[in-house]
């Protein structure tokens, strides 16, 4: 270990393009996959930055943002169940803000209780924010997109669905992947989506003990008049969905699939260059009775190191490219559990580049030494 450290060291300027192409592969890995979390992580916002533990919409619901009206009846069903705490309802759908040069933008309406406690209420929204809510008509957008539906200020008035609404405060960072999310009381949001008094989108639980929330959804599913989840299973679902109805995985993953394979080909071809301009070396080594396979592990481990320079010099540069993207309005997200991956994959990339290595000492024999 110690004597491939050694060679790597004095022989940096040879192996300086195979660490880089390893490190260019983690990069690419970590950002587009974080890029895609991220992305899709705006889909499940609803559910990820709310309070509930139960979700019940209509039958075969594909995504939160897809919910189809169910009667306001559903919500004894929850009720009942001996677990829950609390339930409420929740309005969510789409509609069409008219702006002010005449043209129109598709939004996404979010109806929900607006009291200290509630379930539905964004945890952004602060205690003035939905003290304000409680007024007819009044909303609350997110201030980056501000610009996309012609509002200038705070107290700017618009039309959604032929319904005057007032703005009455911003949040931040929470924008939305289809539409702006214009936030409102259950009251205001039933004339912009335009359903019956009967009527919701869903229906939320808290559990007395969170654990409870799976035993409580298997007993639901039972019904067919409904579907049920919980809210981690919910989230996965509305982002497995955007995901695989895009196609934006396949074709991120298809440019990391890329890049990962550049990095495999010029690691590869800089660790054969490196081993061929060693054959004499190699061949002394052999001369004085070293076994081809301790020359062999030599390469392997000298794949290995090259693999672990190039993640040490990838991760702090996606950090500094995430912080620049979220600067910029686009999220990344970083889990530990991807940084761990893509550097699984990296080194893998790197030692099978180093099997492809493994050819330049085929033609390593002690006779070299005499030509």
């Amino acid at each position: 270990m110690s004597y491939a450290l050694t060679i790597l060291w004095y022989d940096r300027q040879r192996y300086l393009p195979g660490v880089l192409a390893v490190s260019f592969s983690a990069l690419l890995i970590a950002l587009q996959c974080g890029l895609l979390l991220g992305l899709f992580s705006i889909t499940s916002l609803p559910i990820d930055h709310t309070n509930a533990d139960i979700w019940i919409g209509a039958p075969g619901v594909l995504s939160v943002d897809l919910g189809r009206p169910i009667r306001e009846a559903t919500l004894a069903r929850l009720e009942n169940q001996p677990e829950i705490e609390r339930t409420e309802i929740y309005l969510q759908g789409f509609s069409y803000w008219s702006k002010s040069d005449g043209g129109t933008e598709l939004c996404m309406v979010i109806g929900s209780r607006l009291d200290e406690n509630a379930l539905g209420k964004v945890n952004e929204l602060t205690k003035d924010l939905y003290e304000k809510l409680e007024e007819p008509g009044a909303i609350v957008i997110d201030e980056s997109d501000m610009e996309r539906l012609s509002i200038k200020a705070i107290g700017d008035v618009a039309e959604v669905a032929g319904n005057r609404v007032r703005v009455v405060g911003m949040t931040k960072t929470l924008k939305s992947l289809a539409g702006p999310y214009v936030f409102c009381s259950v009251t205001t949001a039933r004339p912009l989506l335009r359903v019956f008094p009967d009527q919701i989108t869903y229906v939320l639980g808290k559990c007395k003990d969170p654990a409870d929330a799976k035993t409580v959804v298997a007993r639901l599913r039972e019904n067919n008049n409904f579907s049920a989840f919980t809210s981690a299973e919910f989230s996965f679902r509305s982002r497995w969905h955007w995901l695989t109805k895009t196609k934006a995985g396949i074709a991120l993953g298809y440019a990391a699939a890329l890049g990962l394979l550049v990095g495999a080909v010029v690691t590869s071809q800089t660790l054969y260059s490196a081993t061929m301009a060693s054959l004499k070396e190699f061949a002394v080594l052999r001369a004085m009775g070293i076994p081809k396979w301790r020359m062999q592990l030599l390469v392997m481990t000298q794949s290995f190191w090259v693999g672990i320079s190039g993640i040490v010099l990838a991760f702090p540069a996606v950090h500094g490219l995430a912080e620049l993207a979220d600067r910029l309005g686009v999220r990344v997200e970083l889990p530990f559990w991807l940084l761990g991956g893509a550097a699984t994959v990296t080194i893998s990339m790197a030692l099978f580049a180093g099997l492809l290595a493994l050819r330049s000492l085929k033609s390593m024999e002690p006779a070299a030494l005499l030509r």
